[in-house]
C-alpha cells in the first residue's frame, strides 16, 4: 500500500496539493497492439518492489497511531477489503502532509528499475505502475527516478491542513474490496492481445498475480502464490527481470512463437464470483479453489 501528498493551508498551497494529487486520475485507456511491438505488457507494484521499503507502512508507523496495526493484519490475511483500511488509516492522520511527502520520498528505490524501463520502452514494451496504496508519493518519486511519464494507476489521496482523504478513481465500479482494481488492469492488456507480466512483492498483488501470464515475486507474494499454486518465479532486484527481458526479446525476434502467451484463468475474486457490493472478501475466498 502507498501514500504520500502535500498540505496547505492557503489557495496557493491548495493549488500545489491539486497538481500533486493529479497523477492519480483514471487510468487512461490501454493502448492498442501495434504491428510488430511484442504482445507484452509489464505492470509493476510500488510498495516494496519499485521502492525497496513498504512506503505505505513507513508513513504510517512514523506519523500515525498504532490503532491501524489490527486491521491491516486482517488484510494481510485476506480477511478485509484494501479500500476500507486505507479509509479508516487516512481518517487517522493528523500531521501536515508535507511530513508524510518527506517520509516517502526518503525511501530507497531498487537501481534496476529504470534501466528495465527503458530497455522496455525501446522495444515497444509497455511498462505501468499499478499500486492499491495510497497513491500520492508515487508520482513525485517517479519524476526524482527519471521515469515520470510512466502511467500510474493506483488511488487519488489529497490533504486539508493536518487531515487527509481518499479517493478510488480506479477501483472495480461494483466490487469495493480493492481501492485499485489490478485485476481489472491485468484484463485490459490481455483483451488488447498481450500477455501480462507482473511484478510485485505482497498482499496487494494476489489480485493481479492470479490473472497474469508470468508473474515475478518475492517476500510474501511468493507464500501466497504457493497457497493458491500459481506458478511464478523468484526475484530479489530489477536487475533479474531485465536480464530475462533482454533473453526473452532476442528469441520473440528469433521466433516469435518464444513470447510467453495469455492463458485465460477462471475468476476467483469479483462479483463475477463474490456478487456486487462486497467490501471485504467473502469467508474462504482464499486461498482460491482449483
Amino acid at each position: 500500500m502507498s501514500s504520500s501528498g502535500r498540505a496547505h493551508g492557503h489557495d496557493d498551497d491548495h493549488a500545489d496539493n491539486d497538481t500533486l494529487a493529479a497523477d492519480a486520475g483514471i487510468a487512461p485507456p490501454v493502448s492498442p497492439l501495434r504491428p510488430g511491438e511484442p504482445p507484452l505488457a509489464i505492470l509493476v507494484d510500488y510498495d516494496g518492489t519499485i521502492a525497496l521499503t513498504d512506503v505505505s507502512d513507513t508513513v504510517m508507523a512514523e506519523h500515525v497511531p498504532a490503532i491501524w496495526e489490527s486491521e491491516a493484519a486482517a488484510y494481510d490475511a485476506g480477511l478485509m477489503g484494501s479500500r476500507r483500511l486505507m479509509e479508516i488509516e487516512m481518517a487517522l492522520v493528523d500531521a501536515p502532509g508535507e511530513a508524510l511527502l518527506a517520509t516517502a520520498a526518503a525511501q530507497p528505490h531498487d537501481p534496476g528499475f529504470v534501466p528495465l524501463v527503458r530497455r522496455a520502452q525501446a522495444a515497444g514494451v509497455v511498462v505501468e505502475v499499478v499500486s492499491d496504496g495510497f497513491g500520492f508519493f508515487i508520482g513525485p518519486a517517479l519524476e526524482a527516478l527519471g521515469v515520470g511519464e510512466l502511467p500510474v494507476i493506483t488511488a487519488r489521496t489529497t490533504f486539508q491542513g493536518r487531515s487527509a482523504s481518499i479517493a478510488f478513481p480506479n477501483g472495480h465500479p461494483t466490487c469495493l474490496v480493492c481501492g485499485t482494481c489490478k485485476r481489472n488492469r491485468v484484463l485490459a492488456h490481455q483483451a488488447a492481445g498481450r500477455a501480462v507480466v507482473f511484478v510485485g512483492d505482497g498482499e496487494s498483488d494476489r489480485y493481479a498475480a492470479g490473472y497474469s501470464d508470468v508473474v515475478w515475486a518475492k517476500r510474501a507474494l511468493v507464500r501466497i502464490c504457493l497457497e493458491a499454486g500459481w506458478d511464478f518465479r523468484r526475484w530479489t532486484e530489477f536487475a533479474e527481470i531485465d536480464a530475462w527481458l533482454d533473453e526473452t526479446l532476442t528469441a520473440w525476434r528469433a521466433d516469435p512463437a518464444t513470447l510467453p502467451g495469455h492463458v485465460a484463468r477462471p475468476f476467483f475474486c469479483g462479483p463475477e464470483v463474490w456478487g456486487d457490493g462486497l467490501i471485504d472478501p467473502p469467508p474462504g475466498a482464499w486461498p482460491p479453489g482449483p
